[in-house]
Order: structure tokens, then C-alpha cells, then sequence
């Protein structure tokens, strides 16, 4: 999984009392344990027992349960700290490489990672807990944004058709990663890099 740590908003479950700064060392502690709390659920499944994350994140049990008093407390974090490291890596890719097209290429790769983590939470986003009912929402209000304008800097460079909404482009690529989760044979990367070639202008 490619990693990009960004803070996670103090205002979520498990980051502390809504509004109140944090020191930066805490926001790390937290982060690398949502890392390796995602790391685990892909390898291990969701069901995966909370002393494995804890071993991978260097910590005890009781700074998990601290942090995340449930499983569903915890999985609602993986997801969201997910999707904005997601959502921040678009202007940053913008920002620093060569070409839009180029960014828009990083971004895609990260969103392959990140969908390859929800597919693993699919099972428990699919429950009856309330908890979860928002996230498709918000899944889709933070990250949707963020494609269109890697979009539309690729469009107006003249890379790409200027024709494709970014809702479309993310179903396009969430169903060529469907198989990933049950073929370890199956290269969802390689499917998403061709229809991203599609995307290109004729030179």
C-alpha cells in the first residue's frame, strides 16, 4: 500500500475532544496506527484480532481501545484517515510533478490503494451499524472534487479528452478493481493504467 500521512481532523472519533489542538508527535502516533490498522484488515481481513495491529503499530492493546473503544470505531477511522490522504494528495501531485497527466496518473495509483483497503472493509460497510451510513457520502463529497480538478488540469494541458466526468472515471475504476480481492492473479494497476492511456489526445 503507498502511503501518504496526513493529519487526521481532530473533530473524528478517536482524534481527541472536537477542537482542541494536538501536539504533532500525537497526530503521527495516530496516524501510524490507522496505517497499520489498514495494513492488517487487507492482510488478515476485518476481523483480524486488535493485538496484530497493535504489534504492527509498536503500541499495546489498551492505546488502541483508548483511541477506538470498538472495532467499528476503529474501522470508520481506517476509512476516513484513507480518504484524506487521498483527497490531500491531489493538489500536493498537482503541485510537484511534471506534467498534470502525470499527476493525475500518481493520484489514480493512490486511489487504486485506497480501494483495494475498501473492498476489505466492504463486508462491514454493508452492516446494519448506523455509524457507517455516511461514509459513502462523504467518500464521494471529498474525493470527487479532487478528481475533477486532476482532471480538468490534464484537459486544459491538452492531454486528455476534456469529455469525462470524474464521478465516472472513479466507478470506472472502483469495478476494474472488484477482482482484486478474491484473484491474486488479477492486476487491477495494469487494467487502470490502460484506461487512463484511453484518456490521452492524439499528439
Amino acid at each position: 500500500m503507498v502511503e501518504v500521512n496526513v493529519a487526521v481532523n481532530d473533530s473524528e472519533p478517536g482524534a481527541g475532544r472536537a477542537g482542541r489542538p494536538r501536539r504533532a508527535d500525537a497526530r503521527r502516533n495516530e496516524e501510524t496506527l490507522l496505517d497499520a490498522a489498514a495494513a492488517v484488515f487487507v492482510a488478515s481481513g476485518m476481523e483480524a484480532p486488535i493485538r496484530d495491529i497493535a504489534a504492527k503499530a509498536g503500541v499495546g492493546t489498551a492505546t488502541i481501545y483508548r483511541h477506538f473503544p470498538t472495532r467499528a470505531d476503529l474501522i470508520i477511522a481506517v476509512y476516513r484517515h484513507q480518504v484524506e490522504a487521498c483527497a490531500e494528495a491531489g493538489p500536493a501531485l498537482l503541485a510537484t510533478s511534471a506534467t498534470p497527466h502525470a499527476a493525475l496518473e500518481r493520484w489514480t495509483n493512490l486511489f487504486v490503494d485506497f480501494l483495494v483497503t475498501k473492498h476489505g472493509l466492504a463486508a462491514a460497510l454493508r452492516s446494519d451499524n448506523a455509524q457507517f451510513d455516511a461514509l459513502h457520502t462523504y467518500f464521494v463529497d471529498r474525493l470527487v472534487p479532487v478528481c475533477a480538478q486532476l482532471l480538468q488540469a490534464a484537459a486544459a494541458a491538452g492531454e486528455i479528452h476534456a469529455d469525462l466526468e470524474a464521478y465516472e472515471l472513479m466507478r470506472g475504476i472502483g469495478n476494474l478493481c472488484i477482482g482484486a480481492d478474491s484473484d491474486p492473479g488479477y492486476d487491477a494497476r495494469r487494467l487502470v493504467a490502460l484506461l487512463l492511456a484511453g484518456l490521452r489526445q492524439p499528439r
